[in-house]
């Protein structure tokens, strides 16, 4: 069983919708869920924000917070988190933000660098995990393969999450 079906399983089982806000991973996270049969029945919205003013716009991330902290930042990766979750009525959302390459690093978010956040609606406590994540540690540079490693990860990172707070 793949990890999608995986997701879509556990969110079956517990009459839970899922939304995703994706940047940098353009849509993948979507997807691979949708690519899933059955998927309509937990995916809400997802939304590819590659741009800061749709960030702002669509998804409600402050100016403030670009301003100060960037579109590079686990502060836009819950705002964008937040906002998709509020715009799908979703009961958990995951987000990503980052640098995927092969240009774009700088020393401070070399490629790879994605910022990821996973809400709960309050429904569920209102949960907010965040972190800043390296997905090009074998320095390959290669774009395809670090959108995937982040997808997949956010994929068994809601599975953990559900299982573990849901």
């Amino acid at each position: 069983m793949s990890i999608q079906e995986k997701l879509v399983n556990i969110l079956k089982d517990n009459d839970l919708k899922i939304a995703s806000a994706e940047s940098c991973t353009g849509g993948m996270i979507s997807k691979m869920i949708t690519d899933v049969p059955g998927a309509g029945d937990v995916f809400e919205l997802g939304v590819c924000s590659y741009s800061n003013r749709i960030k702002n716009q669509i998804l409600g991330v402050e100016q403030s917070v670009l301003d100060e902290f960037t579109e590079l930042s686990t502060q836009c990766a819950e705002a964008m988190a937040r906002g998709v979750l509020e715009k799908a009525c979703a009961d958990i959302a995951v987000s990503t933000t980052g640098v995927a390459g092969p240009t774009g690093g700088t020393d401070e978010n070399p490629i790879g660098t994605i910022y990821v956040a996973i809400v709960t609606s309050d429904r569920f406590g209102g949960k907010v995990v965040s972190k800043r994540m390296d997905f090009n540690s074998d320095g390959c540079n290669d774009r395809d393969r670090i959108r995937r490693r982040c997808s997949e990860y956010m994929l068994e990172a809601a599975c953990a999450f559900v299982e573990e707070n849901i």
